[in-house]
């Protein structure tokens, strides 16, 4: 029996981007002349981590067995001003279709729509600046080093939305995958029992120089939309298509009611998603030639044949197929395409988020380094009061104020962040 986890269409994995490379704190030495000034190197960045649509991955089962991803760190600066060698990116290749949110906020990240189509998801950590970055006219010879920027790890869900122009929907064993075999090149497995379909199936229907896809969505049966059978795993394949053929086993040869199923199907796609029973139908009566069939294919129109368009097929010998191509080709020359899921498209995370510094002696000056220095340095003017009063506020709140005095600065002792240099007020 065929395992129903073989396919899998939703998984959750955990990323980090490579922490930067620490600045390198040395200093040039010759012979006879141990100190020549200094000569460290900046670190490395950190790698970045991408998704990937690739047409060859044909579901999410991989992410099973696999489900962390980290990228390369960033490697420490080296003496003679050597940068340190970036961090190795990572490439998580995913099936066409692939969502992609972020656990804990459920953020849409990225539809990943087309074939090849790659998006940067978590951006590694800068660098630390060696020793020489920070020399000045006043100080020569730094004897300290910035470290490398770390990154937090994040949890991504990742949900694979089949992309089709029509939905082949109905109750297992209807003849769904024997349709789609008659209509197209696709190959399901088709056999006379329940839930032969474990994964959806697509492929595309020409109709003369033109062409749609189509997917063959497995079985729902009565509370689906609950999570009852196959229903729940799959029925958000559905989303993706422009339209749907609702196939009705119209014979009863599995002793059901053709009516009672066209009714439960729908409760059940009104029950997911109201969007999902707003999308159009087109009705196909399936084993038309079974003896019974003709009299339940009268009651069937009698009941539905103003609301939508019904055709009667036999799928084994293909009997009435080229016109319910036609008709499926005629609706949806009249239906917008396919859309993307609406994403935050500029989301990115961006490396740790958080405005760190650390303190160093130079001798008698205390000096203050980190990402919150470099924020400041970029966002500070020295000539404008109303900016100085930010950067005092911002050192204050961000704690080095608190620091400083915890380290044994005293009133008017020396203080260095970035190019600036002040006396220390408690």
């Amino acid at each position: 029996m065929t395992d129903k986890n073989t396919f899998t269409d939703k998984v959750k994995i955990t990323i980090k981007a490579g922490d930067g490379g620490d600045g390198m704190n040395s200093f040039k030495a010759y012979k006879g002349k141990p100190a020549c000034g200094p000569d460290g190197g900046d670190g490395g960045k950190g790698g970045d981590i991408y998704i990937l649509a690739d047409r060859g991955v044909n579901d999410l089962l991989s992410f099973r067995y696999t489900s962390k991803y980290v990228a390369g760190n960033g490697e420490r600066g080296g003496t003679n001003l050597c940068s340190g060698k970036g961090g190795a990116e990572v490439i998580i290749k995913v099936p066409v279709g692939t969502v992609v949110k972020d656990c804990q906020t459920g953020t849409v990240i990225a539809d990943m729509f087309s074939d090849g189509e790659k998006k940067l998801i978590a951006e590694g950590g800068r660098g630390g600046k060696g020793n020489t970055r920070f020399t000045t006219a006043k100080r020569h010879a730094p004897n300290f080093a910035q470290k490398g920027e770390k990154v937090e790890p994040h949890t991504l869900i990742l949900e694979l939305k089949v992309i089709a122009d029509v939905g082949i929907i109905g109750f297992p064993n209807v003849g769904k995958s024997t349709l789609l075999s008659k209509i197209s090149a696709a190959r399901p497995k088709v056999a006379n029992y329940h839930f032969t379909t474990l994964s959806p199936n697509l492929g595309v229907v020409k109709y003369y120089d033109n062409s749609f896809v189509a997917a063959d969505i497995p079985g729902l049966i009565e509370g689906a939309a609950e999570g009852a059978g196959l229903g729940h795993d799959f029925l958000r394949h559905i989303e993706r298509t422009r339209m749907l053929l609702h196939v009705v086993d119209i014979s009863g040869s599995e002793g059901r009611d053709p009516i009672e199923d066209f009714v439960k199907i729908n409760a059940e796609l009104s029950g997911y998603s109201k969007k999902l029973a707003a999308l159009p139908q087109i009705i196909a009566l399936n084993k038309c030639d079974i003896y019974g069939a003709e009299d339940n294919v009268k009651a069937f129109k009698r009941k539905y044949g103003r609301k939508y368009k019904i055709v009667t097929i036999t799928a084994v010998s293909g009997e009435g197929t080229e016109e319910l191509v036609r008709l499926l080709f005629e609706t949806l020359k009249t239906l917008p395409p396919v859309a993307r899921e609406e994403a935050d498209e500029l989301f990115t995370y961006r490396k740790s988020g958080n405005l760190e510094f650390e303190i160093y002696m130079d001798g008698d000056a205390y000096v203050v380094v980190g990402s919150l220095v470099d924020m400041l340095c970029r966002n500070v003017s020295l000539d404008d009061p109303d900016s100085m009063a930010y950067f005092q506020k911002i050192l204050r709140e961000k704690g080095v104020i608190t620091r400083l005095e915890q380290l044994g600065a005293k009133e008017n002792d020396t203080i260095v962040i970035g190019d600036v240099e002040f006396d220390f007020v408690p």
